[in-house]
Formats: C-alpha cells, sequence, structure tokens
C-alpha cells in the first residue's frame, strides 16, 4: 500500500439506536446466566454479533426456538407485535430494544391504517425493519422498492399514506416518493422525514468527501442495510473505486493516494481504527466533518427498572441512598462497553 492520506468522515460507525440495543444486551449478558436469547441479529454486524455469541447470547429467528423461561432480548430493528406478544409469554424476562425511530414508524402505521389509509411502505424485501413494520397492519399496507413498484400498484379507493424503512438512501427514497405524489396526488406524508438522522449525516458526509478521494472504504456487514447504502452512494458521488470491509483484513494491497474511509451505523469504531492502522497514511489523517451528533435514546424501559433494581441493591449494600444508586448510561459509549466484552 502507498496511501498519502485518509479523509475520515464524522459521523461515522455506531448511531444512537445501535449504541442503546448494544449497551441493553450487554445488561442482559452482564444480569443473567446465559444462555441469553436475542431475536433476530441485535445488530447488523458480524463483529458485533460474534462477540455476544461468545458470551452465551443465542439469535434466534423464531421465538418459538427460545427455552420457556429464559430471558429475551428483542432487536433494534423493531419486531411484529404477534412475536413482541409471543417474547412476553415466553420469557422470564424480555427487552424490546427496537431503536425508537422505528417505534415512530410503527405507530403511524398504526394510526394511518386505523384512519382508513393504505399505506404505501418503501422497504427493503425481507430486511428485518421491513417485515416488523408490515406486520403491523398487514393487510392496508404495500411494499416498494422502486419506480416500477410504484406503477404497479392499484388505483386504491381509499386514502393513500407514504412511509418508509428508516435506513434507506435519500437517493433510494426520492425517485420512489416522487413516483409516488404523482401516481397519487393527494398522498398524505408524516410531518417529519422517517429516515434516520443518522443515515443522512453518514451519506451527507460521504458525498462531501468522495470527490477528494482515490479510493473509499466503507466498513460494515454486507446485511446493513445502511452500510449498503454508503457503498452505492459512493460509487455515485465522485469516487469509482469502492471497498466494502468487514474488517482491515479484506483492504486490498493495490490501495493508494488519497483513501476515504467511513463506516455503517453498526460498525464498531474498533474496526475504523484497525482500517486506518492498516492504510498507515504517510501524512495522516483529516477529519471531514458535517454535523455534530449529540443524540442519545435511554435504554429499554424494562432495563431501567431492572438498572434501577441492582443500583439499589448495590446502594444499600454500600450504605447510600437513591443518589448513589443512579446509573449514568449517557456517559457510556457502547464501544467501550463492546471493547469489555472480548472474551
Amino acid at each position: 500500500m502507498d496511501v498519502d492520506r485518509v479523509l475520515l468522515a464524522e459521523p461515522r460507525g455506531f448511531c444512537a439506536g445501535v449504541e442503546m440495543a448494544i449497551k441493553a444486551l450487554a445488561w442482559m449478558v452482564r444480569s443473567f446466566e446465559p444462555p441469553v436469547y436475542c431475536y433476530h441479529e441485535i445488530v447488523h454486524n458480524k463483529i458485533v454479533v460474534e462477540r455476544f455469541q461468545n458470551l452465551g447470547v443465542v439469535f434466534v429467528d423464531d421465538v418459538d426456538d427460545v427455552p420457556e423461561g429464559r430471558p429475551i432480548m428483542l432487536s433494534a430493528h423493531g419486531s411484529a407485535p404477534e412475536v413482541v406478544e409471543a417474547a412476553r409469554r415466553r420469557g422470564s424476562y424480555v427487552v424490546d430494544s427496537v431503536c425508537p425511530l422505528v417505534t415512530k414508524v410503527h405507530h403511524e402505521v398504526k394510526v394511518r391504517a386505523g384512519k382508513g389509509f393504505q399505506i404505501v411502505y418503501v422497504g427493503h424485501e425481507g430486511h428485518e425493519e421491513a417485515v416488523g413494520t408490515m406486520a403491523v397492519a398487514p393487510n392496508r399496507i404495500h411494499r416498494v422498492e422502486n419506480v416500477d413498484d410504484v406503477a404497479r400498484l392499484p388505483l386504491f379507493d381509499e386514502p393513500v399514506a407514504l412511509l418508509a424503512q428508516t435506513t434507506l438512501s435519500h437517493r433510494d427514497w426520492e425517485d420512489v416518493a416522487a413516483a409516488t405524489a404523482v401516481r397519487f396526488p393527494n398522498l398524505w406524508r408524516p410531518g417529519h422525514s422517517d429516515l434516520c438522522f443518522a443515515t443522512t449525516n453518514r451519506q451527507s458526509a460521504l458525498v462531501e468527501m468522495a470527490p477528494r478521494c482515490d479510493a473509499i472504504v466503507v466498513i460494515g456487514s454486507a446485511n446493513s442495510s445502511n452500510t449498503v447504502a454508503l457503498e452505492k452512494l459512493a460509487r455515485v458521488s465522485g469516487c469509482e473505486t469502492v471497498y466494502r470491509v468487514n474488517g482491515a483484513n479484506e483492504l486490498p494491497d493495490s490501495l493508494h493516494g488519497t483513501i476515504g474511509v467511513t463506516a455503517g451505523a453498526s460498525a464498531p469504531e474498533e474496526l475504523v481504527l484497525d482500517v486506518i492502522r492498516r492504510l498507515n497514511p504517510k501524512h495522516g489523517i483529516e477529519t471531514l466533518r458535517v454535523t455534530d451528533e449529540d443524540e442519545y435514546f435511554p435504554p429499554p424501559r424494562q432495563l431501567r427498572e431492572l438498572q434501577s433494581a441492582i443500583g439499589m441493591a448495590a446502594a444499600t449494600m454500600l450504605g447510600g441512598g437513591a443518589a448513589t444508586a443512579r446509573l449514568d448510561d449517557r456517559s457510556m459509549a457502547a464501544s467501550v462497553v463492546l471493547e469489555s466484552l472480548r472474551a
């Protein structure tokens, strides 16, 4: 490799929803005897999933595969209502770590369907978030991925609403949204976009960075929707050479010149540091920052209750009170928590 400089995108890596989900599952691992079960991968990243598996977490695609009475975590992508109910009946302790932004879309689906709307939902076939969202109102929702799908929709007699998977790229979303608005002129849309702010921020940094790069490295797993969106966006934003990698060991030796580096919203910062070490730029690193992210999602309600009980018990044993029992979750970075889980 003959890399001159690394342009490092900011923001990159873990979003607020992923931060919340990883810390929540770490709490489950520390609080219960193994195995702890998780419905679907907690987030779409190979390293994260393997690290939890090494600690006795079992990931399942069917809640019926969980032995009765075991603790269950529901993934950040959101689960169908019947899955949530089945988990509550089966698990001894159930924590739903769904991202609040996905919860917002679920709520919009429920409200619009209840008001008699037909819902056009822009989402990827088979993606856990899309599957869970569509299950909220299966008889009222119609999934599309492209303009051709919109053209094949029937002309509904009922009013029509437009909603979306949160991790779509703006380029994937904009053309489909425009085509849907033409097809259904009285289309209802939410006041605030369903697209995740973290996805938008990472894409904005990439677009600004791409024209300055000889190649771009996107760190993240192939089943991560927002990571794949970054990879596609890089190719149309001024940089012809793009590599999506799971880690530094997948970097090609042919990289040279100025290399842009970014990471999907479920990729740990340790992978970014490994990639930079492997690139070893002769003239250092330049951070390209488009905005500051300070969003924070607190732990799921069920977990806050557990934390409070553990904190209070510890404080009582140490002779403290309620103030001693408070746990500052916000100050704990998920990347640090994940590092602490190394087997």
